[in-house]
């Protein structure tokens, strides 16, 4: 290992394990074409000057598991890819999600910084353009990349001022991460989807019955989950009534029936998104600023058709109050740590992976600017980010993004064939869920609340 070598941080080494090798895919939608030669010079003056944007992996040869951080000279052309597209093909959405799906098959080359960017200048239902990002997790968890994200942006309406991030009490920030099946999923093929819903609606179910956006999220899996098996149970029965082919919807839910999450906290601080840009403007080092900091906790889920759906927000809520109060997430954090230190990164890997494996899917939430950016040059409409090599087969994640919630499916098609059905679902939770705090006036100002 050279002198100037920066050594991987434990967490960093466990995503390079075989059993536990992580991609971070974030899915950027732009409101106008790319123009290639813009987006590139704008990757030269932020991202290739962040030190793990532009630094090799090198592993010890000598010491197995052992890494570290060697800075390298970034060849722009070896990272960024424009195929040639025809601007009017004919599903471009599907061609989206096909191309992300194929870029999950192939594993970065570590003869160069983890990461790379595909241009993809087709327009789709909710953009003019689509850049896909393809990053190795060990360089840094979803909080930090976030925060990146944000210090090479600036504000559409102030093209001077960095963004604004949503100002909250400095808890344990929750990430959530990670899905259904028992089999070897981590390096299935994934089908990467999303849906774009209003934060507005979130805010209002939030701030109606006092929690928070973490719960309306995890209430709304929950609830969209629960709609969506029951449809796989075969809820609605066919059957024939004089004559005439007849829907009848039936429970069909088997009982007491119970989900695990991985949810995934960052026990580190939001970086601060000036001192992100600093970095990059005068190249300056991490100083801990950067890197992944998460622990984990199991979060059961009750699976169960509810005839009050404020039910779903309600146990969320007092079942997350419980885990923010408990140690376990600390508790696991130090565990991973003794257990790299004394057995090793393979053995822990092992053990993390046998975790994971042991629960059904993951939920991530993020937030994102306050208000639409320009980012590497050009206005952005949505962040869709989401992660390939976790040992399920769904994987949910929340982004926001201005006054919008992004939510993101990675699924397994083998065992999940119809994703795009679970995002409707899930949307359709949230709607369910926002007319039903509407009708009982639990919204302030509004005149069934001031008649109660």
């Amino acid at each position: 290992m050279s002198l100037n070598d920066e050594p991987a941080s434990p967490t960093a080494r466990l995503m390079q394990a075989p059993s536990f090798n992580l991609c971070i895919f974030a899915l950027l939608g732009y409101s106008t074409k790319i123009d290639v030669n813009l987006f590139k010079k704008c990757l030269e003056q932020t991202l290739l000057k962040h030190p793990r944007f532009s630094s090799l992996l090198v592993v010890n040869d000598k010491k197995p598991g052992k890494c570290s951080w060697r800075r390298t000279k970034v060849d722009l052309e070896n990272h960024v890819y424009v195929p040639d597209l025809d601007p009017d093909m004919e599903n471009p959405d599907e061609f989206v999600e096909d191309f992300t799906s194929g870029l999950s098959r192939i594993p970065l080359d570590y003869a160069k910084p983890l990461w790379e960017v595909h241009i993809l200048n087709v327009k789709t239902s909710d953009a003019n353009s689509v850049v896909i990002f393809k990053v190795h997790h060990s360089m840094g968890d979803g909080v930090s990349m976030i925060s990146l994200v944000l210090a090479c942006s600036k504000k559409l309406s102030d093209p001077e001022s960095l963004p604004v991030m949503p100002s909250k009490k400095r808890k344990q920030k929750q990430k959530p991460n990670s899905g259904l099946g028992g089999r070897r999923v981590d390096r299935a093929p994934k089908r990467f989807v999303h849906r774009i819903v209003s934060l507005d609606d979130v805010k209002l179910v939030k701030n109606a019955m006092n929690v928070s956006i973490n719960d309306v999220v995890l209430g709304v899996a929950e609830a969209g989950l629960t709609r969506y098996l029951n449809r796989t149970y075969d809820a609605a029965q066919k059957h024939r009534e004089n004559g005439a082919q007849v829907m009848k919807k039936t429970r069909a839910l088997p009982r007491h029936l119970r989900l695990r999450s991985a949810v995934i906290f960052n026990l580190r601080p939001t970086p601060a998104i000036e001192d992100l840009a600093e970095i990059m403007e005068k190249e300056k080092e991490l100083n801990g600023l950067w890197g992944n900091l998460v622990a984990v906790v199991l979060l059961p889920m009750t699976i169960a058709l509810q005839d009050d759906p404020l039910k779903y927000v309600r146990r969320a809520k007092a079942t997350m109050d419980r885990k923010k109060l408990s140690l376990e997430s600390k508790v696991v954090f130090t565990g991973l740590k003794l257990l790299i230190k004394l057995f090793g990164i393979k053995t822990a890997a092992a053990v993390t992976s046998a975790v994971f494996r042991n629960t059904t899917f993951g939920i991530s939430n993020v937030a994102g600017p306050l208000e639409e950016i320009s980012l590497f040059g050009h206005p952005l409409c949505y962040i869709a980010p989401s992660v390939h090599g976790f040992p399920h087969a769904l994987i949910i994640h929340c982004q926001t993004y201005a006054n919008k919630l992004i939510i993101c499916l990675a699924a397994d098609e083998n065992l999940i064939p119809n994703p795009h059905e679970l995002c409707d679902d899930l949307q359709k939770s949230l709607q369910i869920i926002k007319e039903t705090v509407i009708k009982r006036g639990l919204v302030k100002g509004s005149p069934l609340c001031e008649t109660v």
